[in-house]
């Protein structure tokens, strides 16, 4: 029990300094590729870059933890991003776009190993506590909010180039969470799947709805908060002409808001249940929608940004204690490889779209178009709690 209690406030440490670059690259990612990209439309694609990079992992990152454990995994992510924050710092410097692309796919290969910390957290604590596991594995990120943005700002100008010296301060955060997983980090007992115990088949867990719950749940509250994070920098700062001090800080208070709830997300969970906590989410989301369209001032930016923060965070953990929930045994690196494929791939979609959406259509649109799935996510969460099986992975 002990060892399974060090291994959490290890990854707790891990999510902290591993996190970076993701924070990071959300401050200057897009701001790089308006200034670097052959087209302004382009702007953001460093940032899809990333998340195109993560979808395409996770299904790789979980068969290769299935294969060598989650250790390995773990280390071959941290060590591709350490590579990454080296090709960043070269690409600004030699003022290529086309690096900074490949910088950030390597971080979004690493992040989908990174997004396996919860599943490991998960796999740290009694049944009972996984909710919780979640929960404060999230405050890791709070230190990741504050220092990646500010590793960014900070070496904007550290090296006479613009930004070089962010990717090489990334490079030495990324190289502390590697150690914390060479020396800190413990493998658990894995159930594997075998002739006897298969595991369900797929035709009865997709006729699941707790399942289509928490895969929408986590696919639909990532998409939404990718759109808007993503295309919120160049539309403050390059638009609407905010400063970077302004952009900056409205960028960590969102990532803040992302991760701070965590101290109270494992009380309500307890309290009220994933169920509860999820429509609670949703309802955060429409908010801001709301606080974005009533102006765009910095007030307005960072309101929204930050309802957007909570509502990912309740929306996030609801989901995947839902998931983890409905797998039983064997089942569960299928339908983590799953949910992050759907998770990320949706994500990936959303960063895309989100340079061509605020050039195109401009900020008030690019909001708009986060409320058709809000609603879906609405509707499948009714479907799943007039179902019998909610009874089994509801409340408590």
């Amino acid at each position: 029990m002990t060892e399974t209690r060090n291994n959490l406030w290890v990854l707790i440490g891990m999510q902290a300094f591993s996190m970076t670059a993701v924070p990071m690259m959300i401050l200057v990612g897009g701001i790089i590729g308006a200034h670097l990209a052959p087209n302004p439309q382009w702007a953001t694609l460093p940032v899809a870059a990333l998340v195109v990079g993560t979808a395409f992992s996770t299904l790789p990152a979980s068969f290769l933890m299935q294969r060598w454990g989650r250790k390995a995994g773990f280390l071959t992510g941290n060590l591709v991003a350490i590579s990454g924050a080296l090709v960043g710092s070269a690409a600004v410097m030699l003022q290529n776009f086309w690096l900074v692309l490949v910088a950030s796919l390597c971080f979004g290969f690493h992040m989908a190993f990174v997004n396996q910390y919860r599943f490991a957290a998960m796999e740290s604590v009694p049944a009972e506590r996984q909710g919780q596991a979640v929960s404060y594995l999230l405050l890791g990120g709070v230190v990741a909010a504050i220092v990646g943005p500010e590793a960014g700002a900070l070496g904007e100008n550290l090296l006479g180039i613009r930004y070089q010296g962010s990717f090489l301060i990334l490079a030495g955060l990324l190289a502390v969470g590697t150690l914390l997983i060479l020396f800190g980090f413990r493998n658990q007992p894995m159930v594997q799947a075998t002739a006897d115990d298969p595991g369900r088949p797929w035709p009865v867990l997709l006729r699941l709805p707790l399942l289509w719950l928490a895969l929408l749940a986590g696919a639909i509250s990532y998409s939404i908060m990718s759109l808007v994070m993503t295309a919120a920098p160049v539309s403050m700062h390059e638009m609407d002409h905010h400063s970077m001090g302004i952009t900056k800080t409205a960028i960590q208070a969102h990532i803040l808001a992302m991760f701070l709830p965590s101290l109270a997300t494992a009380w309500l969970i307890r309290r009220f249940g994933p169920m509860r906590l999820l429509v609670a989410g949703l309802i955060i989301y429409l908010l801001m929608i709301v606080a974005g369209l009533a102006g765009r001032g910095a007030v307005h930016y960072t309101t929204s940004l930050i309802l957007l923060g909570v509502g990912w965070n309740f929306l996030f953990v609801s989901g995947t204690t839902l998931l983890g929930r409905v797998y039983i045994g064997s089942e569960r690196f299928r339908l983590q490889g799953l949910n992050d494929f759907l998770v990320f791939g949706t994500q990936a979609l959303a960063t895309l779209s989100a340079g061509w959406l605020i050039f195109q259509m401009g900020w008030d649109a690019l909001l708009w178009f986060t409320l058709p799935p809000m609603i879906l996510l609405g509707l499948v969460a009714l479907w799943a709690a007039r179902s019998p099986a909610r009874q089994a992975a509801s409340a408590g």
